[in-house]
């Protein structure tokens, strides 16, 4: 049995925006080689989308960004290197996120007491995957 195809490429629905869908005419998608067809429709909704996001999420530092950016291109370069040192430093920087993560989360939690609505933006996620990451980092000991 043949899978089912789309009919259309939806188009992001943020901040109560609807617009239509993008339909699919399949008389003109070469079928073995459909990653041809134009998306860019599409992908221009999903990048506007992504930078009203971004524009409403809490800034991470510069500095850190920087520091963040030069961690993963050192560890890259570990990975080909010393793979198991490379494993060594991934395990530190999880057990540092974990010890951040769950700081930060009981700090929201208990100094400002923010609505979940507030915490998903800032965060750039649902206010269901907030709650649930969240209670994740809470619940971490």
């Amino acid at each position: 049995m043949p899978r089912p195809r789309p009919t259309c490429a939806g188009r992001v629905r943020a901040a109560g925006a609807g617009t239509p869908d993008t339909p699919f005419d399949w008389e003109i998608v070469d079928r073995r080689s459909p990653y041809l067809f134009d998306t860019t429709g599409p992908e221009s909704d999903w990048n506007t989308h992504i930078t009203d996001v971004k524009s409403r999420t809490v800034p991470v530092p510069v500095d850190l960004t920087a520091l963040l950016d030069q961690v993963e291109e050192r560890l890259a370069t570990l990975v080909a290197d010393e793979p198991l040192a490379a494993l060594r430093a991934a395990a530190a920087l999880e057990r540092l996120t974990q010890r951040v993560a769950t700081d930060a989360a009981y700090s929201v939690d208990a100094v400002a007491q923010p609505p979940w609505h507030t915490i998903a933006q800032a965060l750039g996620i649902s206010e269901k995957a907030a709650l649930s990451r969240l209670t994740r980092y809470t619940l971490r000991y």
